[in-house]
């Protein structure tokens, strides 16, 4: 027996495995020096502030904060809490704990909160029981008898995408469990999937007048000047041709789904690994709707099992004036009664799949709750305010909306707030663009495409966050993946905003 193995048997390595287990203690130890020598700077600056004083520059650090955290841990929920804090700690340091209490109070009693965890939760376990009850099975075996190509099933899964107008949280999760199934067949990446389902949501929603976007975006209209009370759907079906950040993005997913722009970035890595039988990403856990236990039908009956909930969920929305909410209740119930007297599940089964449905949305609805946090300490410390301010000098009739568009598309971005921001933002834009003479339309055609664009592209949007867990990879792979043919997208509007606006002015 050599020196050498005298010294592994008898124990002398453990000096390695001591370095191994010193290193691991010090990269927590590192992180935590790091984030809060952070956080201290941000409790420095809050004193170079004076009652009274704007935050200027300073009211853009919290976002900024958030994208670079992100960006290297790969995690957004803990990115948006880390710009939260910077953020509180710059208002006020004294005061951070009451603050945060404060803040998660005033989130959790707001009611579009509630609405979005109740829509959330619901939709989970609605497609939990259609996925539980065979049905989503029975569909997707329909459509593999149809479609035999790959592309034949990325164009499939955008054209469900634009079937599904009716709302962008519908789309996200009813089209992408679906076709779950179909792309791992042919190896597209659960990536691809989130980016074709993505593409087709709130891009899409924009450019129809019967969405929750048009009745939201409407009113708000009405309320702001833009037009006389009464006028706020006419005028924003008037900005529709001008959305032009919507139509872009339905081009660039049609030319990926039809193979015209090739994958390229990390779209390129993820569809590697794909092809090579693995489409779902590392660091995703199985954890979605069980379907190890599906009672099997005929595939018409399951297929009328699916597409029976589905429209009622439309049209259950569509009568109680475009109100997911009470859609999701009304097709929830009706799927419920379907399937106990089919003898598909029992009630305890169903009540189970509901429930289990809802803790599938646990995690995005936690992401969706922080980016409205984010949005409160971007409006305390005046973040939209101060961008306009900013560029207003700069502003003419003729780059008004390409400006527009830029703005607030960073604005939705850095806030995940696709609709809370225009809350502020409107009753600033709107009077300048009346007081320039500017095209209503045109004007309203730009805010629109920033909101599309900034609910596609952001990592922690609630539009993103739903697509990547109905697909099944994380927010950030998912974000990481899109955002390059998101910019093309976006360099496309621009362009057209540009040209648009000397041609009107």
């Amino acid at each position: 027996m050599t020196d050498d193995t005298m010294r592994t048997e008898s124990g002398f390595s453990a000096p390695d495995s001591d370095l191994m287990d010193a290193a691991t203690v010090r990269k927590p130890l590192n992180s935590i020096l790091a984030y809060g020598a952070i956080l201290a700077v941000f409790a420095w600056m809050s004193t170079w502030q004076m009652d009274g004083d704007t935050y200027g520059f300073l009211s853009l650090l919290p976002s900024l904060l958030i994208v670079a955290v992100a960006i290297k841990t790969k995690r957004p929920l803990e990115s948006i809490f880390a710009g939260i804090i910077a953020g509180s700690l710059l208002i006020d340091p004294a005061s951070i704990f009451t603050s945060l209490g404060d803040l998660s109070m005033n989130v959790v009693q707001n009611e579009t909160i509630a609405w979005i965890v109740l829509v959330c939760g619901m939709m989970g376990g609605l497609i939990n029981m259609l996925e539980r009850g065979g049905s989503v099975l029975s569909f997707g075996e329909m459509l593999a008898k149809r479609i035999k190509t790959k592309r034949g099933t990325m164009l499939t899964t955008s054209a469900l995408g634009l079937a599904v107008f009716i709302d962008d949280y519908l789309n996200s999760l009813a089209v992408s469990a679906s076709m779950k199934n179909l792309t791992d067949r042919f190896k597209i990446s659960r990536e691809k999937l989130a980016f074709l389902v993505d593409s087709t949501a709130a891009p899409v929603c924009i450019l129809v007048p019967i969405s929750t976007w048009a009745v939201y975006f409407g009113a708000l209209l009405e309320e702001n000047g833009a037009v006389a009370d009464g006028q706020g759907m006419s005028l924003y079906i008037e900005s529709i041709p001008y959305m032009a950040y919507g139509w872009a993005a339905l081009i660039v997913v049609w030319l990926v789904a039809m193979g015209y722009l090739k994958d390229f970035g990390p779209m390129k890595k993820a569809e590697e690994r794909a092809r090579n039988g693995q489409p779902i990403p590392d660091g995703v856990q199985n954890t979605g709707f069980d379907t190890s236990k599906v009672r099997r039908t005929s595939t018409t009956v399951g297929l009328l099992n699916f597409l029976l909930p589905m429209a009622v969920l439309i049209a259950a929305s569509v009568y109680y004036e475009i109100d997911l909410l009470l859609g999701a209740l009304v097709a929830s119930i009706f799927t419920m009664v379907l399937y106990f007297w089919q003898r598909l599940m029992s009630f305890g089964e169903l009540t189970d799949a509901m429930l289990d449905g809802f803790k599938v949305m646990l995690h995005p609805i936690a992401v969706v709750c922080a980016g409205f946090m984010v949005k409160a300490i971007n409006d305390e410390l005046g973040m939209t305010p101060y961008i306009i301010e900013t560029i207003s000098p700069y502003l003419s009739p003729a780059i008004l909306p390409a400006l527009v568009f830029a703005t607030m598309a960073a604005v939705v971005f850095s806030t995940g707030s696709s609709w809370g921001v225009f809350v502020v933002s409107l009753p600033i834009v709107i009077p300048m663009a009346q007081a320039m003479d500017m095209s209503m339309p045109l004007t309203v055609g730009a805010l629109l495409s920033a909101s599309a664009f900034g609910s596609h592209a952001c990592f922690f949007s609630d539009s993103t966050v739903l697509s990547s867990t109905g697909s099944g990879c994380t927010p950030m792979q998912h974000g990481l993946t899109q955002i390059p043919y998101a910019l093309i997208g976006a360099a496309l509007a621009f362009v057209s905003f540009l040209v648009m606006g000397f041609w009107l002015a």
